[in-house]
């Protein structure tokens, strides 16, 4: 016994080996979660990823490298002071080198861990990144590595239980067959985690779903600066609009009612701009508060206010729409042309005079709202005839030049020469701009001196801000009043949601003429871009896209309307359901009336033949209820009837059979016996011969799975049904044994 004891059997070392893979791939998954927020430095993730990659080399060579502690000490005093440099010089940010710090404890600890402390120290670590990659990105993607990490942590739990069982017990088994134990303990492991992860998601959601909201979509609230930030500011320098074209990124999905095949094509204002110093544009309109009104619902007053004059000949065509925007940084909402409220979770919002629309409100970042607009447009033949008596407020924001290039002026009066009114001058300049000069987003590095001179007479190709910018200001050159908006063009049109994928790269800047008694116009002198051809590759990203924006829109920005939403489409099904099955059940109540009478009087006509099938149908009913009984029966009979073939199986069958006649004969086996002491505690010696025959023949069957002895056991049990008399039981009570003496 002793040296049995001082074995160490296969199970622990398995947990253990099991335990360090299981936390190795907690820590890597913790990691990936991190590096997919795409807020990790190229360095550091190469350092990080090659010194994970190694760890999982020696993993799988099953080799150990383990840092000495006073050199993990030296590394952590040196780190320290790196993290200052980190701090104040490299990322210049609290967030970044604090993830540096603790990405640089992990990979130190895990290739030193050597005591429990450092192992949990690991884990929480892990558990840190995931946390921080929760505050670091609103991409769906963290749903699955999130998911990932719920599956390693919990193995890495219950591994650690098992670890220290193992550790506490006193007794260790050296059983031959413990050796393949680690084997059946892994496919449990794989069997039983997914439906633990499966139960935690099923009651997270249903947590995060019902419990009640106390807050307006906190996740909704992160955002991080981007090139939106400058592009759609106060001050817009020639570029800027360029720079956010080169980028894919979403930007917001647009949803508009009763839109199902993506027959709009239209441009989302965002912010527009009247100030001109030849480099850089400029909004100086002036902001007014905008009052909440019931339902959280702004009335703008570019609609009804002194700010836009409307034609009573305007035509009106209201659309409604939803917008959900991704994290961008940016506070200007972006609407349809004439837009006329807007709905959302904000507490103030400002309109300015030149129509753009912001959120003041810092606690709720722009993330959800509805919007509806008046697109309509006043046709040419209106235009023509609008006149030139410009308000003097329109002619000083709206008329004001820079010093320019003599050419300029020159060339808006050589374009519009022919032209007898405003509004064909307009277009005259539209047309020529669109049809004489090309569109790139490749520009020189080197910013010229006059950007709209070089743009006019020398390059002569650029993206949309120099389009806007020159027909904008050569309109001014001939008083009309003019001003330049930057937003977005419609993008792609995703038919599994009915919405519009807006991109960085839809970014746009085009021309607003002002016409007495229309108010502003759009005009877009760009030309139209060449748009890539759309492969299947392409199909497969609208569904990425349509699970994307269900998260966004139900678990990043779930609020308490989104819950309210819930609630109701619940109520309404669960009350069209109700009704349904109640209009059915009268249905089938008066069908069953009808049938149980028709039932009723064919069988007093018949009561033979129904009394006969009455029977058949209870004989039926009890086959059915008792079949699982027969088919073991016939199984066992099968079984022990061929014990040549079903040696292990026949043992067992017979040996049951062997202690029921046994126990007719007076000796009866008590479950808690063994086949040893069941054998000592019969008194008939020749009983107790039989049953010690059939018990070795038995065991050689059974865990030896000899063929020959297991075909003995029939013979075995005839000789032992008719051996010995019955005699007291094995089980009997004292007093009654002295009874029966």
């Amino acid at each position: 016994m002793s040296g049995a004891l001082k074995l160490r059997p296969a199970l622990p070392r398995a947990i253990e080996r099991y335990f360090d893979v299981s936390l190795y791939l907690l820590v890597l998954t913790g990691v990936g979660t991190l590096a997919s927020t795409g807020t990790l430095g190229v360095a550091t993730v190469i350092l990080v990823g090659g010194a994970l990659v190694f760890r999982g080399y020696l993993l799988a060579e099953r080799r150990t490298l383990v840092i000495p502690e006073r050199w993990t000490s030296v590394l952590t005093i040196v780190y320290v002071i790196f993290y200052l440099a980190d701090y104040f010089l490299i990322s210049r940010e609290f967030l970044g080198s604090t993830v540096h710090l603790v990405l640089f404890v992990m990979v130190v600890r895990l290739f030193s861990a050597q005591r429990e402390r450092d192992q949990y120290l690991l884990m929480v670590i892990s558990f840190l990144m995931v946390l921080a990659a929760a505050v670091l990105t609103v991409d769906s993607t963290f749903l699955a590595t999130f998911g990932a990490f719920i599956f390693m942590a919990i193995i890495t739990s219950i591994l650690m239980e098992m670890k220290h069982s193992s550790a506490k017990a006193t007794f260790q088994s050296a059983n031959p067959l413990d050796s393949m134990a680690h084997r059946h303990m892994a496919f449990s492991l794989v069997r039983v985690v997914p439906g633990l992860v499966l139960l935690i998601f099923l009651g997270g959601i249903a947590i995060f779903f019902v419990l009640p909201r106390g807050s307006a979509g906190y996740l909704g609230t992160f955002s991080e600066g981007t090139d939106l930030t400058t592009g759609f500011s106060d001050h817009v320098e020639l570029g800027s609009i360029g720079r956010i074209q080169q980028s894919d990124a979403l930007v917001m999905h647009i949803a508009i009612d009763g839109d199902k095949n993506g027959g709009f094509d239209l441009k989302w204002r965002g912010i527009s701009l009247n100030r001109f110093d030849g480099r850089t544009w400029s909004d100086t309109h002036p902001k007014y508060a905008i009052m909440s009104q019931p339902g959280s619902r702004f009335v703008l007053l570019g609609m009804s206010g002194p700010l836009k004059i409307l034609g009573t000949s305007d035509p009106v065509r209201s659309i409604h729409y939803r917008v959900l925007m991704e994290p961008a940084g940016s506070s200007v909402f972006f609407l349809a042309p004439r837009a006329q409220t807007v709905q959302g979770h904000y507490q103030l919002i400002t309109e300015d005079s030149g129509e753009a629309v912001f959120d003041e409100d810092a606690e709720h970042p722009i993330s959800e709202y509805e919007a509806t607009s008046n697109i309509g447009r006043a046709n040419g033949s209106l235009l023509r005839s609008a006149g030139v008596s410009y308000p003097d407020e329109i002619v000083s924001d709206y008329e004001q030049t820079p010093p320019l290039d003599p050419r300029i002026p020159k060339l808006a009066q050589q374009i519009t020469a022919q032209e007898q009114n405003p509004y064909d001058r307009v277009v005259a300049i539209e047309s020529y701009l669109r049809s004489h000069f090309g569109y790139t987003l490749q520009l020189s590095r080197v910013r010229p001196r006059d950007p709209l001179a070089e743009f006019l007479f020398v390059r002569k190709q650029g993206h949309c801000e120099y389009f806007a910018s020159s027909m904008a200001i050569m309109l001014r050159t001939l008083g009309i009043p003019s001003r330049v908006v930057n937003g977005f063009r419609t993008g792609e049109f995703n038919d599994l949601t009915s919405q519009y994928l807006v991109r960085e790269s839809d970014a746009h800047s085009w021309v607003e003429a002002y016409f007495p008694g229309y108010g502003w116009i759009t005009f877009d002198p760009t030309p139209d871009r060449v748009m890539e051809a759309r492969t299947g590759w392409s199909r497969a990203m609208l569904y990425m896209d349509a699970m994307a924006s269900f998260w966004r829109e139900w678990v990043v920005s779930y609020d308490v309307s989104h819950q309210s939403s819930l609630k109701q489409i619940a109520a309404r099904g669960s009350m069209e359901w109700f009704q349904r099955a109640r209009k059915w059940a009268g249905r089938e109540y008066g069908w069953m009336l009808s049938a149980a009478s028709r039932m009723q009087a064919n069988m007093a006509g018949r009561p033979v033949r129904w009394g006969f099938l009455g029977l058949l149908a209870a004989l039926a009913l009890a086959a059915m209820i008792t079949a699982r009984r027969w088919l073991r029966i016939f199984r066992r009979a099968g079984l022990s009837s061929n014990p040549r073939k079903f040696p292990r199986a026949a043992a067992s069958i017979w040996y049951e059979r062997m202690v029921r006649r046994v126990a007719h004969k007076g000796w009866r086996k008590l479950p808690s016996q063994t086949p040893k002491e069941f054998l000592t505690s019969i008194e008939d010696e020749i009983v107790k011969d039989q049953v010690a025959k059939f018990t070795t023949m038995y065991e050689s069957a059974r865990f030896g799975g000899s063929a020959e002895d297991a075909s003995s056991l029939p013979q075995l049990y005839d000789e032992l049904a008719h051996a010995g008399q019955g005699k007291k039981s094995a089980s009997k009570m004292p007093n009654q044994a002295e009874a029966n003496k």
